[in-house]
Parts: C-alpha cells; structure tokens; sequence
C-alpha cells in the first residue's frame, strides 16, 4: 500500500525518464523535501531508483593564490640560493617566517640539506604544486592523489556538491487509489470517507529520535563536583590564567631549578611583574637558607627576576595559595575548579589544557587521617566505592600521597596529589594553622565516570556522541 506523497509521485513520472527533484516537485505538485521522502520510500519497494552524484570541487586558499602569483616558498628559496645567496641568516632575514617552511619542503623533495650555517643545494627539485594550483584556479580536474598534499598545506580547500537523480522503473500493477491518512470532520459530516482506503499503521516502524536540549556530560561531572564541595562547607575561589612565577611556584617552595619549571613544561610569558614586600623577602630566605622555619632551603641564590615572570598557570595551587595568603587566620576552607595549562604532547590521557580541582582547609586541629578523611568523603559522593591512598612527594606538602580509585577493567587508577602544605610555605605567608591540600585533575575522573578511554573524547563537537550519552548514569 502507497502513501499519498508516493501515490502523488508515482502517478505524475513516467516510467523510465530520469528526473531532478526540482522537476519531479513541478510535475507532481509536492514540495522538493516531500519529493525526496516519497523516492526513498518507493525506492524501497523497487518502484524507483534514487541516484546519487557527488561532485567535488577544489578551490585555492588565500594562501595558494599568493604562492601561484609570487611563487612556492620552497621554490623562492630555492631560487636565492642558486643566485648565490646560501647564509641561512641572510635567507631567514629575506624570508621571514617562510624560510622554515620552505626548507622543510626543500629538504623533503631531497634538494638540499644544511651545512655549517649554510644551504646547500643537491637537485633541481620540482614544483609541481603550482601546475595544480594553476588548473584549479581555471576549473580544470585534478588527480585526486595530486592535491592531498595542497590540502595539508591548508592551499586549497575541499568541497561536494550532491545531485539527486529519479528515475522510475515501474509502476504498480494493482489500480492506484487514494489512499486516506487523516480522517477530518468534514469527511465524517459529508460521508466521503465510505468505500475508501485508509493507509495503515505499521506499529513495527521506529518511531523518530527526539534530542532534548541537556547540559554537556563533561559539565556536568564539573558540577557534580563543585555541588559537593559546596555541600561540605566550602568557598568557591577563582582567579587569573596569568600568574607571576612567584605565585605559580615560589610560594609553593618550589626550587627554582626544578624541572616542572623547565620550558618544557610551562608555558611562559615575555611579561613581567613588580614583587616587593616583606612577603617577598621571607620567600626568598626560606629557599635560600630556610629562614626561621627549621628547613636548610634548597641553598643557592634565588632570583627575583624569575620570580617576576608571568606563566599561564600549571596549577590552580597558585590560587588557593594566594586566597590563604590573604585570609591567614583559621579557619578557612575553599577550592576552585579551572583551567590549567603544561606544555604536554597531546594524546589519549594528556592535553596541554585542561581543568582541575583545587582544595585546602586551614585550621589549627587538622592533620594527615582529615584529609585522608575528605578525600574518601569527596569520591565515595562521586560514585566511587573503593578508595585508597599511596605515598607520594610533592616539594610543597609533606607528607604527600596520591589518591586512588579502583575501576572494574581498569584497575587502581590516580587522580591527583595531597598533602599537608611544608612550613617552608605557610610561614613565610603568615598562615596560621595547618592547611591540608589536595590537586585533582576532573578530566580523568570524568573520563572514569563517562566510561572514556580517550581524553579528547570530552572536547570533540561529536553531536552522535552527545546525544547518545544519558542525562543520568545509574
């Protein structure tokens, strides 16, 4: 049994014409949408065929119309150096920021190579490249293999066209009636509804997916995580992505040769801060001799000058250090929930940004078993029944471990570190009491709750994904 759009389509095509949805529209009176809908479906039922033609067009960048006018940089380069121009600080002065790039290419194509301080050539290479960019500037077709290497070169862009093609292979044998799906009170009054057919309901058809609008899984473990503390009494602190070095790792007692402090791992600033005061000062004597705190310090001259440099922040440590320094006097109890950004290499558990969970409570009668305490709180809250502690070492908490959870499949698996803040970083701040401390990082604790086995997973704008995720894990 056909459907009226179906009926509509059928009865208006001829059979074996080949049609565009546009003309299929203006033969059958329905709209293009209902024209596609009732092809699929006849196609199903071996009445039509749907072809489909996907055309691909390319098309230069901004950036490949400025290499086809002035030339390739490799090409430029290249050209310099056979002039006789070889110093690779003569070439990178002529080149700018194109000079890497051009060598790079220029090496891959094996006709040159570096050798003390200068260029020197090995081949004539080509530069087939622009050929191509010429002939997709005039709308000629390319191979495809030819231009996968513009499209990394980010010189052409990629785009397809659809067309849609019907084509009718039969008609129905059986007589073509009309076939009723709504019933109105007209047809009731005036009786037409008598000796017709009325389109049936397949029960057994899925009925269509509705996405209701809902918070992103990620946030909302953020939440989850922010309504806990919130519950247990704690203030909610923000503060700055920039922070002085002083703050990110001098407060925290962390030496100044320390590797994390490396450019490796932190993302520095050609910025730089005043820093004066008695805070200061003390700071300053406590990694140099210990001040009056009962620590050697780490010996050596510390410098003010590191100190002033601004970092985005690898840590939000430096916040709630900062809070403490402000608010001194027990107790005192606050986290945050923020970005922080290290310079790692990217893969499944790593990302040069990502969110963290800072804590510390100030009080004159804590210790080691309330923060063990907390932490168990914090995690039995979020859904995590064994919790377990192992020893670790921090430069700034002593003693120190690193919390873990176990996962069935995966294990044992650390979320972070903890501890009870040194002397060397209370007293040279004028707190008074003790400060538990605790860092976590809320991506892998997220990617534990969602069931994710890729960190990046979190950040992809993958809708299927999305919708697919529940508003609720029992």
């Amino acid at each position: 049994m056909l459907s009226k759009i179906e009926l509509m389509l059928i009865r208006s095509l001829e059979t074996g014409k080949t049609y565009t949805p546009d003309e299929a529209s203006e033969k059958s009176g329905l709209s293009k949408d209902a024209v596609l809908k009732a092809a699929y479906m006849l196609q199903e039922k071996g009445y039509i065929r749907v072809i489909e033609d996907v055309k691909v067009h390319y098309s230069l960048t901004e950036e490949g119309e400025r290499y086809l006018k002035e030339g390739l940089p490799e090409e430029r380069l290249y050209s310099l150096v056979k002039s006789g121009v070889d110093s690779i600080e003569e070439l990178r002065k002529r080149m700018g920021k194109e000079f890497q790039i051009a060598l790079g290419w220029l090496k891959r194509k094996g006709a040159a190579e570096v050798k003390d301080g200068k260029i020197v050539l090995r081949g004539e290479p080509s530069f087939d490249e622009k050929k191509i960019l010429q002939a997709i500037k005039e709308g000629k077709e390319v191979d495809e293999k030819a231009v996968k290497t513009l499209l990394k070169r980010k010189l052409i862009t990629k785009s397809e066209t659809k067309l849609v093609f019907i084509e009718v292979l039969k008609k129905p044998e059986i007589e073509l009636e009309d076939i009723i799906t709504d019933l109105t009170p007209e047809m009731l009054i005036e009786g037409t509804w008598r000796g017709k057919q009325f389109l049936k309901y397949d029960i057994t058809i899925p009925a269509k997916e509705v996405y209701g609008g809902k918070i992103h899984p990620y946030e909302r473990i953020i939440e989850e995580c922010r309504k806990v503390f919130l519950e247990m009494g704690f203030t909610e602190i923000k503060g700055h992505y920039v922070q002085p070095a002083f703050w990110n790792f001098d407060a925290l007692f962390q030496p100044q040769d320390h590797p994390a402090r490396d450019m490796q791992d932190t993302f520095y600033l050609d910025r730089y801060v005043e820093l004066e005061g008695e805070v200061v000062e003390k700071v300053k004597q406590t990694h140099e001799n210990g001040w009056i705190t009962g620590s050697t310090g780490w010996g050596g001259e510390w410098s003010l000058e590191k100190a002033r440099q601004l970092v985005l922040r690898t840590h939000t440590t430096a916040i709630t250090i900062h809070y403490l320094a402000e608010n001194p006097e027990p107790p005192q109890k606050a986290f945050c929930i923020d970005r922080v950004y290290r310079r790692e290499t990217i893969d499944a558990t790593h990302l040069p940004e990502f969110d963290q969970l800072e804590g510390v409570v100030l009080d004159k009668n804590v210790g080691f078993r309330h923060l063990l305490g907390l932490l168990k709180e914090f995690f039995t809250k979020m859904g995590f029944e064994d919790v377990r502690f192992r020893p670790g070492y921090f430069p700034y908490t002593e003693p120190s471990v690193e919390p873990e959870v176990y996962v069935e499949g995966l294990g044992w698996v650390e979320l972070g570190g903890a501890g009870v803040f040194r002397k060397e970083v209370t007293e040279p701040l004028g707190i008074k009491g003790k400060v538990l401390a605790w860092g976590l990082g809320i991506g892998r604790l997220a990617m534990l709750k969602i069931g994710l086995k890729d960190l990046r997973r979190l950040y992809l704008p993958d809708l299927g994904w999305l919708r697919s995720m529940p508003v609720a894990k029992k």
